[in-house]
């Protein structure tokens, strides 16, 4: 069966090479991406009638507008990667006092996810790219209140979208499946050459889990688990301030 799949992030890295895969066994793909020139090339990359969307994930009004046109020329998507995320960048706190890894790593997959839902069928998928860097998210960092080091922000804001990873799975327990995903420690990235000065190990590790984890039977009863691709098997997600966390990031998004 043909899925419709949105991969945001998807011009270039592990999004991508997801695209492409995902592509070659006949799936109809959506690409999103911050640069028109990039989703053009990655179109022509991909090949066949893969949609663009040019949308910057740091703004949760572009977001929303992302949100709205993907729905006007699309009845319904399967599944949906949001696999778009930033590191390191020469300066992360936007103009609203918020960090960007926040935004863009936790609030804007949120945001697009929940405007999203209504196209998205019982049986569908949504896939976040969590990481095996994950740290305890201080509500204060999250809300802009304080700052913290690449590091130190990277690795919260994808212990949060777990969290809301296994929030939405319990909100909607009929479906679609929410699951959570480290794709594989230092792949060979964008984000890993230019963060931690790696070439990085193949990126078709992570291409493969995503596709894995968007098709394959396996998965349909996993609602809300994290999926470590370091360890080939599921593992727990500290979630000990998981309410206030939850209460934040829906403040921050609505």
């Amino acid at each position: 069966m043909i899925k419709t799949i949105l991969i945001t992030g998807s011009t270039d890295g592990i999004g991508l090479l997801t695209a492409k895969t995902l592509k070659d066994r006949g799936h109809q793909i959506i690409l999103h991406g911050r640069s028109a020139s990039k989703l053009a090339a990655a179109a022509a990359e991909v090949g066949g009638d893969a949609a663009t969307y040019n949308a910057d994930l740091s703004s949760l009004e572009a977001t929303a507008d992302l949100a709205s046109a993907i729905r006007a020329d699309h009845d319904h998507i399967d599944v949906l990667i949001n696999n778009a995320g930033v590191y390191k960048v020469p300066n992360p706190v936007l103009p609203n006092g918020q960090d960007v890894r926040f935004v863009v790593n936790t609030l804007a997959p949120y945001a697009l996810t929940k405007a999203l839902l209504p196209i998205i069928p019982k049986d569908g998928r949504i896939i976040n790219l969590s990481s095996a860097a994950q740290a305890p998210v201080d509500i204060r960092a999250l809300t802009g209140e304080i700052k913290l080091d690449d590091m130190g922000a990277y690795a919260q804001s994808k212990r949060a979208i777990a969290i809301w990873t296994q929030q939405l799975a319990q909100d909607l327990p009929d479906g679609p499946v929410f699951l959570a995903v480290n794709p594989g420690s230092l792949l060979a990235s964008k984000m890993v050459k230019e963060g931690f000065g790696v070439a990085g190990n193949d990126l078709q590790i992570g291409a493969n889990i995503l596709s894995r984890l968007a098709l394959d039977d396996a998965f349909v009863d996993a609602s809300g688990k994290y999926w470590d691709n370091d360890s080939g098997s599921f593992a727990s997600v500290a979630s000990e301030n998981a309410s206030a966390v939850m209460t934040a990031i829906k403040e921050l998004t609505s």
